[in-house]
């Protein structure tokens, strides 16, 4: 079975839609089917028509870049006509059986109109246009957000079947009228042999980042607003206080680094709040082994409540204490008191008063950590989540 997975971007890249993406591929290669990818111009500007990488063909859209002129919904348009171009070549010469389109919606409609009647499945992974109010290029109800949101409607109700990557999207889907059957939750997991659990700190390390005696909460990622990041700043002190010892540590950058940095200097945090910029990904395991608890403190809103991010997982596999707010998008994930911790979003109250229980009751962490390992590896791992693709693909193959 050849499937040709349409992509927003992919390698060389680095983020958790290409490691969601690299992923969901490995398995079903692993699984004896024949993905291929393809991504779109948003990959880049590019003249190569394929590269190769870690074993991978992926094929290119050729893409000399938008003009600066051009107003946005000029530019998506043209995105789509390129992309459809490109896969109308691609499709009659690999003679794909199913088109995979994975979100954003720019990508669905060029798979659509260049399938020649061949099955095509759409991947939700998150709603474009809640991405892009916590980006502020919009806000929620306006005249973009509406029709953005109903251009996503008309592409589901199009695809031959929906896939998203949790519970909170597939409830919203089915809300808008979407046959429940039609829509299949492929849920974000983690390769447990890539991610082993850590069993040792880097004092080095910790060292270095002047954290010794520190008790670390850290955070591994993208600064984006909806993270909450600014909030376990303020929030901080209001810690420190009952517990002078802790600190943060945030690794990674991000939309959001300036601002968090100017708050921190505000507070006079400097000595508490560790910025390390971003990292080798092979390095990654060592700032991970610094941190005693990793903090996921999310903002409320449409996109945290309905999407489950990937790093909390990443790091149960890694057996590290997850300290989370109590997001839609978490409490998917997290059992709390049993494979981590949840405290009320946006409560600094809340938040203090949990972590501090989790720094109290230290003796307990064995418990944490071991239960989360046992999550992934028997329910969260890339093998069970993607057989879930299989009755999907034979069902519209048969129909076909």
């Amino acid at each position: 079975m050849r499937i040709l997975h349409v992509l927003d971007h992919s390698l060389p890249k680095h983020s958790g839609y290409v490691f969601r993406t690299m992923s969901i591929l490995s398995e079903q290669r692993a699984r004896g089917w024949d993905p291929i990818l393809v991504t779109t111009p948003r990959q880049g500007a590019t003249a190569a028509l394929s590269e190769e990488i870690n074993g991978w063909t992926i094929h290119r859209t050729p893409n000399t870049g938008s003009p600066n002129w051009a107003p946005p919904v000029l530019k998506e348009w043209q995105e789509m006509r390129t992309t459809k171009r490109r896969l109308t070549s691609l499709v009659e010469e690999l003679q794909p059986d199913i088109l995979h389109a994975h979100s954003p919606v720019l990508d669905f409609f060029p798979a659509k109109a260049a399938s020649g009647g061949r099955p095509v499945v759409y991947e939700i992974r998150a709603f474009w246009e809640d991405a892009a109010v916590d980006h502020g290029t919009t806000s929620e109800n306006s005249f973009r957000y509406r029709l953005t949101r109903a251009t996503e409607t008309k592409a589901i109700t199009q695809a031959d079947h929906v896939t998203c990557i949790c519970e909170g999207l597939r409830s919203d889907i089915v809300a808008r009228g979407i046959p429940a059957d039609k829509v299949s939750i492929i849920p974000n997991a983690v390769n447990v042999e890539t991610f082993p659990p850590i069993e040792t700190c880097d004092e080095a390390l910790k060292n270095s980042l002047g954290l010794q005696g520190r008790i670390v909460f850290g955070f591994i990622g993208s600064f984006y607003k909806y993270e909450g990041l600014q909030f376990l700043i303020e929030a901080l002190p209001a810690l420190k206080a009952a517990c002078p010892e802790a600190a943060v540590l945030l690794v990674g950058g991000g939309p959001m680094e300036r601002q968090l940095k100017n708050r921190v200097a505000e507070l006079g945090l400097e000595n508490d709040v560790i910025f390390t910029g971003r990292v080798p990904h092979e390095e990654v395991r060592k700032y991970y082994s610094v941190a005693d608890i990793l903090a996921y403190p999310r903002h409320p809103m449409r996109l945290t409540e309905t999407v489950t991010p990937l790093k909390p997982l990443e790091a149960m596999a890694l057996k590290k204490l997850v300290l989370a707010s109590d997001v839609g998008g978490h409490k998917e994930l997290i059992d709390d008191g049993k494979t981590g911790r949840l405290f009320q979003a946006n409560n600094t109250d809340d938040f203090v008063r949990v972590a501090l229980e989790l720094i109290r009751d230290r003796h307990q962490w064995d418990s944490y950590h071991s239960a989360g390992r046992h999550y992934v590896e028997h329910v969260r791992n890339w093998k069970n989540s993607v057989a879930n693709y299989a009755p999907i693909y034979t069902r519209l193959l048969d129909g076909r």
